[in-house]
């Protein structure tokens, strides 16, 4: 039974295409939660269902009715992985919040782990795995977007983002202060502090089911990081208008120098086309960086929602509203 006293560990796991893994993931963690003193009898596991194409939902529901402290939010739409997240943290009670994924391949046996270097004081911390039971071109990609955080948002080199991470309780209601639709967490946290910690944990194989983490959602993650939080697209298309220029300028000088030492102009349509594509292309790319930054703006200011909540179960909130 849900009571007003808050507890002191929140997990907050966006859950998708999941439903023949829950079980076995609440079973675990509540086999971790009890060999510690300070989580025993004292946590939450809130499951955000983001419009998952399974009976995820329903599987939520049931392990509600048979565990208090598992909660369950659905979302009418589906949001993305850091919305979903927002919505979690809305309803997070805990003087500590932890997210990871709902595949296993974060194993909760490591939650110790986390936890103890948090102790040290740390505002946030990071798992880091040691090997990766992902794609090829996940693992690319993530050390891609690694590389490209630490440009755009002066990450630590030595920092590895993941979502398997634990977080004090007034670092995520700092984070709850942004309203924006586009929601990367990871660059929320950078934005607030620098006091994290990193552990070093393994990478699990999936428990079961396919990823539903496509190509598509990981290139909107990384416009959501370079847009929502950086100008420096922006400045690297300045940047390369002025080389352009410069170009053009020691081209133009070259042509005059040509016309009063040579007794004829060569005819040069294909230079002239390919200075035409290169100075055209680099202007499209300018334009579209510009009308991302605009769209976004807009939508923005039109307070589009970061999620839009369905229905929701063992939440404290809407069972009083209910009684």
């Amino acid at each position: 039974m849900l009571t007003d006293t808050a507890p002191y560990l929140s997990f907050v796991i966006p859950v998708y295409g999941s439903e023949k893994v829950l079980p076995e993931l609440v079973s675990r963690l509540d086999a971790v939660m009890e060999t510690m003193a300070e989580t025993r009898q004292n946590y939450e596991v809130i499951f955000v269902c983001d419009q998952s194409p399974d009976r995820s939902w329903h599987v939520i529901q049931q392990l509600s009715a048979r565990h208090p402290w598992v909660r369950g939010i659905l979302l009418r739409m589906n949001a993305g992985q850091h919305n979903a997240l927002m919505a979690g943290f809305a309803e997070a009670r805990g003087q500590v919040v932890m997210t990871m994924d709902d595949d296993l391949q974060h194993s909760p046996s490591d939650i110790p782990t986390l936890l103890a270097e948090l102790a040290t004081g740390r505002d946030v911390v990071y798992a880091r795995f040691k090997n990766r039971q992902h794609a090829s071109w996940k693992v690319w990609g993530s050390r891609l977007n690694d590389k490209v955080a630490g440009y755009l948002m002066n990450k630590p080199a030595d920092l590895y983002l993941s979502p398997f991470r634990a977080m004090r309780a007034a670092i995520v209601r700092d984070i709850l202060r942004y309203t924006g639709p586009y929601v990367y967490v990871d660059g929320l946290v950078l934005s607030m502090t620098r006091n994290i910690g990193t552990v070093e944990v393994e990478h699990h194989d999936r428990f079961a089911g396919d990823s539903g983490y496509s190509l598509k959602k990981s290139i909107s993650l990384w416009l959501k990081m370079a847009t929502n939080f950086s100008i420096v697209p922006l400045r690297l298309t300045s940047f390369a208008g002025l080389v352009m220029a410069g170009v053009g300028f020691i081209l133009a000088v070259l042509l005059v120098i040509q016309k009063f030492t040579l007794d004829a102009m060569p005819i040069g349509w294909s230079s002239l086309i390919v200075t035409i594509l290169m100075i055209g292309g680099v202007q499209l790319v300018a334009l579209g960086m510009l009308g991302e930054y605009l769209g976004r703006v807009l939508l923005t200011l039109n307070s589009r929602p970061q999620y839009v909540i369905g229905e929701t179960v063992g939440l404290l909130a809407k069972e009083e509203e209910q009684a």
